[in-house]
């Protein structure tokens, strides 16, 4: 059932009273027991929470009954562990409860977990010493992908059919193309990230989910995106609900492909070939595609990003220090972090308001490129999923590390710059049996067309039964 389903599906079955959610909490449950010493995709486990939530009734939300599972990042239960992937949370609980989780479970969904992530959500692989290493249910000795790796594995496990996920720089796509799973990175401003901070890393952060089908995506879109309490800013709206969205044609769209990264760095030929096998998939279907190439400066937005994301950084490093009383150093956080830690430390106020005014140069730009196109088609990643232990934040170069991790996603960032929704798509895969992603951006507020686009890809090229579960081999 939990193989066959997905979340809307499985809400119906617990309408239509074929199956309960205490039979569908506690078959995630079992299955969490018997996968996570494979795949270690569980940062706290939240049964008991679960259980009661549905003893004492749930509301009669659209997926009324599904078992969900929470990203351990920057997302709370009032009472309950947060752990950020960090030493430096051990012990922490958290004193509010977020908008989303509330917003979650006013749709019905059933909180029994919250999954893995890297130290504060550094990297592209969901490796931490606090947490340990989450591994690709297609082949463990390769990556889940990261932040959201834990709920990207989790989901291509077979235990639940989406989870919460989020993006600051392609946390939500990464991990979707390592398991073979859908991800769309909504609008800056679309969904909450309240009460605590309404924005994180200065407004490229966004919170969402890892879904196998589009509908479910859409679904959970509607069921939390909207305004709350300390908004600076909301994404526009769509006609309609964006589930209303997947039976409408999206038209003959003016498809931009882009196969080399903004920086110019190397791409292995499996993802080329699954880009341009896409691009030629939307050419069938009724779309014009053309290969084009955004001019922007990507020296200048490496150095904005880097001011920005260390100084957020550090404040959040500093905030934590004065409540515990124990100084940041290498027994609490990992060497990467570290470095990020200080070079935050020393980073002037200046450098930060000019890497403001870059990003909003380059949104700009971009929104200029848009002009003439309604989708950028390029690769999810540069390569398919590494193995472990190359991305970690367990590393003593900086330089090396970086390096390592801008050519491996050298597409995802740009779109949380910019604030534009973007998607990957699992289209592929690779001759060694690993997923593969395709890239489908938008312009800023613009799920809508995405929306209508995955639809159509989904049912001409459905992902299901071959891509992604990748219990089903098992």
């Amino acid at each position: 059932m939990l193989d066959t389903h997905d979340a809307t599906g499985l809400a119906d079955l617990v309408r239509k009273r074929q199956v309960s959610a205490e039979e569908l909490l506690e078959m995630s449950i079992a299955r969490t027991e018997l996968a996570n010493p494979s795949y270690n995709f569980i940062a706290q486990k939240l049964y008991e929470y679960g259980r009661a939530a549905i003893k004492n009734g749930l509301p009669d939300g659209p997926l009324k009954g599904v078992p969900w599972l929470i990203k351990d990042l920057h997302t709370h239960i009032a009472g309950e562990r947060t752990g950020q992937g960090s030493r430096s949370y051990n012990g922490y609980r958290a004193t509010v409860t977020s908008e989303l989780v509330k917003r979650h479970q006013a749709a019905g969904l059933v909180i029994f977990g919250k999954t893995t992530t890297p130290e504060f959500g550094l990297s592209g692989t969901t490796e931490s010493l606090a947490t340990g290493v989450t591994r690709n249910p297609w082949n463990e000795k390769h990556i889940a992908g990261g932040s959201s790796g834990g709920s990207a594995a989790a989901v291509a496990a077979g235990i639940i059919p989406a989870a919460h996920a989020t993006d600051g720089g392609g946390s939500i796509r990464i991990p979707a193309s390592c398991c073979g799973l859908f991800g769309l990175k909504p609008s800056r401003g679309r969904v909450p990230m309240g009460p605590n901070r309404t924005e994180g890393w200065g407004g490229m952060s966004v919170h969402h989910a890892v879904t196998r089908s589009v509908r479910d995506s859409a679904l959970l879109l509607d069921l939390t995106h909207g305004l709350e309490p300390g908004s600076r800013y909301s994404a526009p709206s769509a006609d309609g609900s964006f589930t209303s969205q997947l039976n409408k044609s999206p038209g003959k769209l003016r498809v931009a492909l882009v196969l080399t990264p903004p920086a110019g760095s190397p791409v292995d030929p499996e993802c080329i070939m699954a880009t341009r096998a896409a691009a030629k998939l939307l050419e069938e279907l009724g779309h014009h595609v053309e290969e084009a190439q955004p001019k922007v400066d990507m020296a200048a937005i490496g150095e904005a990003n880097f001011a920005v994301l260390s100084t957020s950084l550090a404040a959040d490093i500093d905030d934590r220090a004065k409540i515990t009383g124990i100084a940041p150093s290498a027994d609490v956080l990992e060497k990467i972090t570290m470095v990020f830690y200080g070079i935050g430390k020393k980073m002037d106020g200046m450098s930060v308001s000019r890497a403001h005014n870059i990003f909003q140069q380059t949104a700009y730009d971009m929104a200029i490129f848009m002009q003439d196109y309604d989708i950028i088609l390029s690769p999810t990643l540069a390569t398919p999923p590494p193995k472990t232990g190359i991305h970690d934040l367990d590393h003593e170069n900086m330089r090396q590390w970086g390096e390592a991790v801008s050519q491996f996603t050298p597409f995802t960032g740009l779109y949380n710059i910019t604030g534009q929704p973007s998607m990957s798509l699992p289209l592929a895969m690779s001759e060694s049996g690993l997923p593969i992603g395709v890239m489908m951006s938008g312009r800023y507020g613009g799920e809508a067309t995405l929306f209508r686009l995955a639809s159509q890809v989904e049912t001409a090229q459905p992902w299901w039964n071959n891509m992604s579960l990748a219990a089903r081999r098992r």
